[in-house]
């Protein structure tokens, strides 16, 4: 095993392969949930090799070992643990222990993020395509109607059919036929219904039945969520009542006119109202005047990564991108995630002992491709002074995204990778660059400041 080492002390600190309940591993992170989380002995934590920061939360012990890194580690303990379960069922059993170790918010949170994170690869490929567009046209392209057609068919279908994708992904994540979910989200964005943004518009009229107004739901999301939870729950307790031999004719009949039925006649109307107040008002708080919303969420973006809140910002992303067709919240987030970088290089260059100097700007790297936590619990959030700075770097981020109006045209993707969201023209391009500038120069520039007092507590 090329890992031997690292996995020996690891086992050593947990308190042996024994007090092991189940295991996984993120892009950096090796998650470990324990059965006695008073065997662990954190003083211990530093002497992993290569481990670049350790924390505690939701029941789970996580051991930032870095991108690749953290891949091989978890194989080589695999082995440890005499080829321990793997693959989706240990995938699985770990998410059951983990859900038991959250409170309600933060089980809503983990709901919400294992239903919408599957589908942000095909969000981020409209974001590119739309930013492809826009470069083709600033570079000079005369495209012909067919062509407008067919970036229009590449760009708006994602969300045109959103419900569609959503309630797919929440039949799954709730244990029911995924088909199901598939045929009431098509029939939620059905042509026989009239057009959503048609209607908002006033290029259309609602359908009126029983005096309950219906409308299509295209871009809506919380309503195809319920949708599905409301198809996995019908047909489990379908299939506890229905004799087996009418199973596959009574279940999915029941569970899908039931739903759309709801859906179109009762939950459908006051969700789709609720969505649109919730959302409206959160990004009124963020588009407050004299770009106070915009500073005060690109300082404190980086705390809800912390705290793993930031998975439910991908709803409010989504909606954004659909009224839109821009996302704010990629751009304020960037500068949020450079503002700790610059607070983080600062602080290496700092360090007087060159293993720490090396293991710091290694916990780094991962940044420039928009994953933070290595940085976050390996560097910055050890020191306030650090974190703060970071902080104040976001803000001016912040400030200088609302004086500039940028915004991104997709999501997903941040930081460099960002880039390809920022290409509609050469000018907005640039924008990009100098939010990512400021924030690092004016959080690494504080850091500077501080350099006595920080010094010292970092050597």
């Amino acid at each position: 095993m090329k890992h031997k080492e690292t996995v020996d002390k690891l086992l050593e600190v947990v308190g042996g392969k024994e007090n092991i309940q189940n295991y996984e591993h993120c892009a950096t992170r090796l998650r470990i949930i324990l059965k006695d989380d008073s065997k662990v002995s954190k003083e211990e934590v530093e002497a992993i090799p290569e481990n670049k920061g350790y924390f505690f939360n939701t029941g789970q012990h996580q051991f930032i070992f870095g991108t690749g890194i953290v891949n091989a580690v978890y194989q080589d303990l695999e082995q440890v643990m005499d080829g321990g379960s793997s693959g989706d069922d240990q995938h699985s059993d770990f998410k059951d222990d983990v859900y038991k170790n959250l409170n309600p918010v933060q089980r809503v949170v983990r709901t919400l993020a294992d239903i919408l994170v599957p589908l942000i690869p095909a969000l981020v490929t409209t974001g590119l395509l739309m930013g492809l567009r826009g470069l083709l046209v600033e570079l000079g392209m005369d495209m012909s109607d067919t062509w407008l057609a067919l970036f229009e068919m590449l760009t708006d279908t994602a969300f045109a059919f959103l419900p569609v994708l959503i309630a797919y992904s929440a039949t799954r994540k709730f244990g029911g036929n995924a088909i199901i979910g598939i045929v009431v989200g098509l029939m939620m964005v059905a042509p026989q219904l009239p057009n959503a943004w048609a209607v908002a518009g006033g290029d259309a009229e609602p359908l009126t039945l029983l005096g309950v107004s219906i409308v299509g739901y295209q871009g809506s999301i919380i309503p195809a969520i319920v949708a599905g939870w409301l198809i996995s729950k019908l047909e489990k307790w379908l299939r506890k009542v229905v004799p087996q031999m009418l199973d596959l004719v009574v279940t999915p009949f029941v569970s899908l006119t039931v739903t759309i039925t709801v859906m179109l006649l009762i939950l459908g109307p006051f969700l789709q109202m609720l969505e649109t107040g919730v959302i409206n008002s959160i990004v009124y708080l963020v588009e407050a005047p004299l770009g106070i919303g915009y500073i005060i969420y690109a300082a404190f973006q980086q705390l809800l990564v912390i705290t793993g809140l930031h998975h439910s910002l991908s709803i409010i992303e989504i909606s954004l991108l659909n009224d839109t067709g821009v996302n704010v919240l990629n751009t304020l987030g960037t500068a949020s995630m450079a503002g700790q970088f610059g607070a983080a290089i600062a602080t290496a260059m700092l360090m007087r002992d060159k293993l720490k100097r090396s293991n710091a700007l290694s916990s780094t790297a991962s940044t420039l491709f928009g994953i933070t936590e290595p940085l976050l619990f390996g560097v910055n959030l050890r020191h306030i002074r650090i974190f703060i700075s970071g902080m104040v770097g976001g803000a001016a981020g912040g400030l200088l995204t609302s004086i500039l109006g940028l915004a991104a045209t997709g999501m997903g993707i941040t930081f460099v990778p960002g880039l390809l969201l920022y290409t509609s023209s050469i000018w907005v391009f640039i924008q990009y660059i100098l939010v990512i500038a400021v924030s690092f120069s004016v959080a690494f520039i504080l850091v500077r400041v501080q350099s006595k007092t920080i010094r010292d507590e970092i050597n």
